[in-house]
């Protein structure tokens, strides 16, 4: 320690140099000026695009739709003067307000009836709203961990047969404010496409009222107890396929990861995994949580419940996000159409009007580990104390499916987590998994579940690829519909498998600068929640009474708006009598009334002004987060929660125990591990892979002898080994065939079924024949002569050929 002394020797050893020291100290706060300004400059970059992009659409949308107005007003002042030199003017107003006073009355009575039957739901505890019977197999309230979850089973509609032996699937419904059943909402459905395929399916439902101390790790065991008792109801089947919708989507990921050796592969339909993610100027939604306030208003809100809280809260939220559709023009479509569409909207409204319940650290922890806080993809979240989920650990091919057109959960959330997990596309091979994607251009969120073209298209192709998928080698996979074949009842589409690279995930965002500001967020929410459990919470669950809690729900507008048309109030008695008069004399307008036509311009015109409120809105919105959560002063103060997910190298991945053990056993196995070697080699040279050859390989890999005796884990087992040593060291992989394949006979099989499954010589790239004569060159054998038409299996002696084991993998396509 330097004494007085030194500072007056300023050049003895270890002396202190003030000066020198305060030059160090202006320079270090010039350095963090410059960091801060350019904080600053990335935020008003931001800004700036969210407010460029966001005018500019509102401008080329909102001008279009003007411009079509002002036709639409050309064309009814038109259709008015045709009507007035013809005289038939007053006859048409006559006509059509006969029809509105109709359609007024009809209108009436069919909210009447969506008040029966909301009242009617929720007197039964709003079961699921599924088209199928069915039938209760495994109630979580008689499981250790009760909870509010049930397993059905779905039974087959007459001239349906289901296959015991078949993969089964279960499908997961979200619980997200509404009840289950979306999922078998109709015939073309995730449900009926899977009965049609001859599949047993299960519906995991839920009660609308959880149990006491229920928390998400209660739901996940029971979702785990329910996969067990299909495993035990199908013991000669595949693991099933688990499918999660939306909300579900995330839940079925804390299964698989927590409950790796359970599952067949899981699909993922528009969850919102990675919840920061977004384009600027594009996705609105992530934004509430900083403008609106975090954690501690769903405590809150839960709190004044009486620690329930209300699903009716979300779906407020979520009809917000496009309230011209929600609140007005699905009224208005309604009217407009009440001869032909009331029974659709009723069966909608059964769904949409059923409101169910979540205890208190049940939203608590969906907010603070999800929504608000990312942390399952920065792998900080638990799922109880002392058991963290890591996505890492699921072993199940994913199937991820998103939409542009999703404004709840865009292609960012849906897809970014395989991004922030994984260091590359090599780590997802070395790690064994398959990955396989797919993004639809428009269709929006409740579509992706609901919509029948897409049962029809995109869930039927995603059930009858499974097989194929489950046996591709490991990677990062793009799945895309190139075209159909065949008319609607019996259309087939051609599909392919593209390899993919994270940086093509990566493309269908603008950048993560834009999440930085979450960070921020994430920790005031945390502090926000703290003072309010400190300050707050103990008075407020003093003043709460359960009955306040019920009456606080029951008085709930999303409620309200539909308990006050039913058949009880008074007031609505009239109206059931008054429709039936009016549909036994029914008289509506024609199509070509002007006065029809010109309520379509008025209902336009009102859905335009809903819609441009809208998006000044979620403009202020932005350009407020933006403002308050990027300035330098909030990057700072949220820079420990910027914090990812710390990833491996390409030096790390070689490292792991099963990298060395498989390039160890690089000269081991015989004819299956030699054959899945090559068709993994050719597999790299591939720029797509239709599903045709897949079916091809999974027909003669899981069909013949030796590989029909296969279990799925074994096979697996194979092709991820095999996928290693071709990945890290491809020549010697080559050069160490000879080893597995000794006899000639045994080469040439090995070498024909890879032709076979491969195709068309001329189909192949000069990659791919250039690899099929060194691979042949290895084995000693000459070079191909010509196409193989018939499967060298099948025509062969049944008998294994060596001490290997078998398998089934997929070849490479020439890309086109």
């Amino acid at each position: 320690m330097a004494s007085i002394y030194d500072f007056l020797t300023p050049k003895a050893e270890g002396a202190a140099r003030p000066l020198s020291e305060a030059l160090a100290a202006l320079e270090s706060a010039s350095m963090r000026a410059d960091s801060d300004a350019g904080d600053m400059a990335a935020t008003g970059r931001i800004l700036s695009a969210a407010w460029d992009r966001q005018t500019s659409r509102m401008v080329e949308e909102h001008g279009a739709r003007a411009r079509d107005a002002g036709d639409a007003v050309k064309d009814l002042g038109r259709a008015f003067g045709d009507e007035m030199r013809a005289g038939t003017l007053d006859q048409s107003w006559r006509a059509y307000l006969r029809d509105a006073q109709e359609r007024t009355v009809l209108t009436l009575d069919t909210l009447r009836r969506r008040g029966d039957i909301f009242l009617e739901h929720e007197a039964a505890g709003c079961p699921p709203v599924l088209i199928y019977d069915y039938e209760v197999i495994v109630d979580g309230r008689d499981l250790l961990h009760p909870s509010n979850y049930m397993l059905l089973r779905i039974l087959p509609p007459d001239g349906v047969t289901i296959d015991e032996t078949k993969q089964p699937f279960m499908i997961i419904d979200p619980r997200a404010g509404h009840g289950p059943g979306i999922g078998g909402f109709k015939i073309d459905s995730q449900v009926g496409v899977a009965l049609r395929g001859g599949h047993p399916v299960y519906f995991v439902a839920f009660r609308s009222m959880p149990e006491p101390g229920q928390y998400i790790s209660h739901v996940t065991r029971a979702e785990a107890t329910f996969v067990r008792e299909i495993q035990r109801r199908h013991p000669g089947a595949p693991n099933p396929v688990v499918t999660g919708n939306c909300q579900g989507g995330w839940a079925t990921l804390l299964l698989a990861a927590t409950n790796p050796d359970i599952t067949g592969p899981i699909v993922i339909n528009g969850a919102p995994v990675a919840p920061w993610a977004g384009k600027v100027g594009e996705n609105p939604m992530r934004y509430n949580a900083g403008v609106l306030g975090g954690t501690w208003l769903a405590s809150l809100s839960a709190d004044l419940g009486g620690g329930i809280f209300d699903g009716a809260a979300l779906v407020q939220n979520f009809e917000m996000l496009n309230p011209s559709r929600t609140l007005y023009r699905k009224y208005t479509d309604l009217y407009h159409d009440v001869d032909d569409g009331a029974d659709r909207f009723l069966d909608f409204e059964r769904w949409w009007g059923g409101y169910f319940l979540m205890n208190e650290p049940e939203i608590r922890w969906i907010t603070e580990q999800l929504f608000i806080g990312n942390r399952l993809v920065k792998n900080e979240a638990r799922l109880e104390p002392g058991r963290p989920v890591d996505i890492k650990n699921i072993r199940a091919p994913i199937i991820v499916f998103a939409s542009h057109g999703d404004n709840i959960t865009p292609p960012q959330q849906a897809l970014n987590w395989i991004a922030e997990t994984y260091a590359d596309a090599e780590e997802i091979r070395v790690r064994g998994q398959r990955i396989v994607y797919m993004v639809h251009e428009q269709v929006g969120h409740l579509g992706i579940f609901v919509s029948s073209s897409v049962a029809r298209k995109e869930h039927s192709e995603m059930a009858t690829t499974l097989d194929t998928i489950a046996s591709l080698p490991p990677g990062l996979y793009e799945m895309k519909i190139e075209r159909f074949e065949g008319d609607v009842e019996h259309r087939s589409f051609v599909v392919s498998l593209a390899e993919r690279s994270l940086d093509d995930i990566r493309a269908l965002d603008d950048g993560v600068e834009d999440e930085r500001p979450f960070a921020a967020v994430a920790r005031m929410s945390e502090m926000q929640s703290q003072a309010y459990d400190l300050f707050l919470r103990p008075w407020v669950q003093a003043a709460v009474t359960p009955a306040m809690a019920q009456l606080g729900r029951t008085l709930h507008p999303n409620r309200v708006q539909r308990a006050a048309f039913a058949t009880k109030n008074p007031v609505m008695a009239p109206v059931e009598a008054a429709a039936e008069r009016v549909r036994d004399n029914r008289q509506p307008a024609t199509k070509a009334n002007p006065f029809v036509a010109a309520e379509h311009v008025w209902v336009e015109a009102m859905t335009q002004a809903i819609d441009l409120w809208r998006d000044q809105r979620d403009l202020a919105y932005e350009l407020t987060f933006h403002s308050l959560w990027g300035t330098p002063w909030a990057r700072f103060f949220g820079r420990n929660h910027e914090m990812r997910r710390t990833l491996k190298d390409h030096s790390e991945l070689r490292t792991l125990p099963e990298v060395s053990a498989a390039l160890a056993r690089m000269s081991e196995g015989g004819f299956a591990e030699a054959v899945v070697r090559i068709l993994v080699l050719l597999a790299d040279n591939r720029g797509g892979v239709r599903r045709t050859r897949l079916e091809r390989s999974n027909q003669v890999l899981q069909s013949d002898e030796p590989f029909a005796s296969l279990t799925a884990v074994r096979r697996t087992e194979i092709i991820h080994e095999q996928s290693l040593i071709s990945t890290y060291e491809p020549e010697m992989a080559i050069v160490t065939l000879a080893d597995l394949l000794r006899s000639r006979q045994d080469r040439v099989l090995a070498m024909d079924v890879a032709q076979y499954i491969a195709g068309s010589i001329d189909e192949m790239t000069p990659a791919t024949r250039d690899l099929f004569d060194r691979l042949r060159e290895a084995l000693d054998l000459p070079p191909m002569q010509g196409d193989i038409h018939v499967d060298p299996l099948a025509a062969s002696d049944p008998a294994p050929r060596s001490n290997g084991a078998a398998t089934s993998i997929i070849t490479a396509e020439a890309p086109k």
